[in-house]
């Protein structure tokens, strides 16, 4: 029990957070400031000091996704999970929802008859919401590679795209499809991700909208 720190259970996040800075340094990073508490909050989410490398902002992102959510924008992700943890209520005080279409029966039987993912069927029915909308992508490559697809054939331009699919089939590639675009991004290059990440920048990004 010796090596053991006792933290009381209201400091646990801010002790983490303490952690992440000291390690940070120890590596000689230093975030952007307007990127730091994104960064670091996906490094807590995953035990992951990769993404203070890997975390790729657009120019003038984290200030266009701010806009957006001050502005009553959506939040749509591609998992129920993701879904699960965007904080609904701190969204819902500037106006948005959050969304995602990927258990829906109508979607799962479009996609059959298809032959195509449902996450494609969602980013179509997503890109119906009569609103600017953040796609949160954190599982479904298909999903990003639909969006860029209806945009290159002159559909609706995505508002802002967090991109952080995980794992080995077409993940690389399609998170690289945003990269050159005019579309704001925040874009985990490589294999990592995940729903819990995509949560997490959504909800670093909404206690910044917050605390501002």
């Amino acid at each position: 029990m010796k090596d053991i720190e006792f933290v009381r259970p209201e400091e646990i996040e801010k002790r983490s957070f303490e952690i992440i800075t000291k390690e940070l340094a120890k590596q000689d990073i230093t975030l952007p400031k307007e990127q730091e508490l994104i960064t670091k909050r996906a490094i807590h989410t995953s035990a992951d000091f990769d993404y203070a490398r890997t975390l790729t902002y657009s120019a003038g992102a984290v200030e266009k996704a701010l806009k957006l959510i001050r502005e009553g924008a959506d939040i749509v992700t591609d998992t129920n999970m993701g879904l699960s943890g965007v904080n609904k209520k701190v969204l819902a005080s500037f106006g948005g929802e959050a969304h995602c279409f990927m258990a829906d029966e109508e979607v799962a039987k479009e996609a059959k008859e298809r032959g195509v993912t449902r996450a494609t069927v969602s980013m179509e029915r997503a890109l119906f919401i009569d609103k600017p909308v953040i796609f949160a992508i954190g599982n479904a490559p298909t999903a990003l590679i639909s969006l860029y697809e209806l945009m290159q054939r002159g559909g609706r331009k995505p508002d802002f795209i967090i991109g952080v699919p995980v794992g080995f089939v077409n993940v690389e590639a399609a998170k690289e499809l945003f990269i050159d675009t005019n579309v704001p991004y925040i874009i985990n290059r490589g294999r990592k991700g995940g729903s819990n990440i995509a949560a997490a920048i959504c909800n670093a990004l909404l206690y910044m909208a917050r605390d501002k």
